[in-house]
């Protein structure tokens, strides 16, 4: 297991808490792999994003996007943070943008906000139940 590095704020309770989450998002990616004839199980999870893609109906993610494993730290630094700033801030917005990429910057000095930025949004968006949250 790699050393995972938090930002300031980041507590135990973080950690539990990204614990549940993770194992929603990995299984939400094992069933993307699966639907496109990969491996993986069917977990049964939602694909509607999936067949819009496939069927041209909604952007596919440019290449090069992280794979799971790559941008899980991006989706755990996004959920911690809605726990940490969330009654703080309703919404994403500029103000809230602003306070993560300073955050990111800090905490993750190596890598780029702007291509993790999307993943760190998705974990602001995840909520306990593992479902993602309506945008306001």
């Amino acid at each position: 297991m790699k050393n995972k590095r938090n930002p300031k704020w980041w507590g135990q309770e973080h950690d539990s808490a990204w614990d549940r989450v993770k194992a929603a998002f990995k299984r939400d990616w094992d069933q993307t792999r699966h639907d496109f004839g990969g491996d993986e199980p069917d977990t049964d999870q939602d694909v509607d994003d999936t067949v819009k893609q496939a069927a041209g109906k909604q952007p596919i993610p440019p290449r090069g996007t992280p794979t799971f494993e790559e941008f899980e730290d991006a989706c755990r630094f996004g959920y911690g943070a809605r726990r940490h700033y969330g009654k703080s801030f309703n919404a994403w917005d500029e103000n809230l943008e602003t306070t993560l990429k300073r955050d990111w910057s800090q905490t993750y000095t190596d890598r780029d906000w702007l291509r993790h930025r999307e993943a760190i949004h998705k974990g602001w968006d995840y909520d306990d139940q593992g479902q993602m949250r309506e945008a306001a």
